[in-house]
């Protein structure tokens, strides 16, 4: 542990929260632990024991749940484009890699300078196919600056942003999928996790993010509203994240979304066709 914790604004604090799910959340959901070699480590670097948060059983559990996801969704496409880049937006200290590498794929994990300045310290790019890169995803240039495809002709990339996009202005969510849209070659995928518009100016009310500052500021009222930004964006799955907490959850996601046309919370999956 350092003899000072580092201090992070609102929103790069809540890095804590998946962080102390990932070293920790096995104990709770056995069954849904996700062996992270390195989380334990970068939470006694933040100088945090993780017991705060382990009283929030259902953001455990959720994160635990996409963590899953977005690995299974990243496996599945490198295992098709065995070369692919990776390239994680807002990645706080999670560490995808450690599932990943193939020996091939490259992976970028990118996050603001705040947030970086620790990584580099506790978790340092691994080998020449692993950077980190400075993102603000408020920034148009941001594609460019992460060495994204120049060209729609170009090889297909697998985007992720997990935990990111509740805390982004509508503006730029719209931003970031019209460029995404726009920019990406055929084949590619973004894949990121949001609660829908009624979790929006509720932080306060959550178990977890209250203790952080950070607000929510979007979550789509309908599916349409993640494909609408450009033409080229499909949606190919909703994948509602809490069905498998308790039977409560199972029963009430599929009655919630016939109410409100939307999954509360889920981790949505984009791609580009053609």
């Amino acid at each position: 542990m350092t003899e000072k914790p580092p201090i992070l604004p609102a929103v790069p604090s809540t890095l804590c929260i998946p962080l102390a799910a990932r070293a920790l959340g096995g104990t709770l959901f056995p069954h849904m632990a996700v062996d992270d070699r390195y989380a334990a480590g970068a939470l006694r670097h933040m100088g945090d024991d993780g017991r705060q948060w382990l009283h929030d059983r259902q953001s455990i559990y959720g994160t635990l749940a996409r963590t899953r996801r977005f690995r299974e969704q990243a496996q599945a496409f490198i295992a098709h484009t065995p070369a692919a880049h990776v390239v994680n937006l807002g990645c706080g200290l999670s560490d995808y890699l450690q599932w990943l590498d193939n020996g091939r794929m490259r992976m970028t994990d990118a996050d603001l300078p705040e947030v970086l300045s620790i990584r580099r310290e506790i978790m340092p790019p691994r080998h020449e196919r692993h950077t980190l890169a400075q993102l603000d995803l408020a920034d148009p240039r941001w594609w460019d600056e992460l060495g994204l495809p120049a060209s729609r002709q170009a090889e297909p990339v697998f985007l992720m942003s997990e935990g990111v996009f509740m805390y982004l202005e509508p503006a730029t969510v719209d931003a970031v999928l019209a460029t995404f849209g726009e920019r990406a070659p055929a084949g590619s995928v973004f894949t990121f996790d949001v609660m829908c518009w009624l979790a929006v100016g509720r932080a306060k009310r959550h178990t977890s993010v209250k203790h952080t500052g950070a607000e929510f500021h979007w979550g789509p009222r309908r599916l349409a509203d993640l494909t609408r930004p450009h033409p080229r964006l499909t949606l190919r799955a909703d994948h509602q994240v809490m069905g498998g907490y308790n039977l409560f959850y199972k029963l009430m996601q599929p009655v919630f979304k016939a109410v409100t046309s939307v999954p509360f919370y889920a981790v949505y999956t984009l791609g580009i066709e053609t």
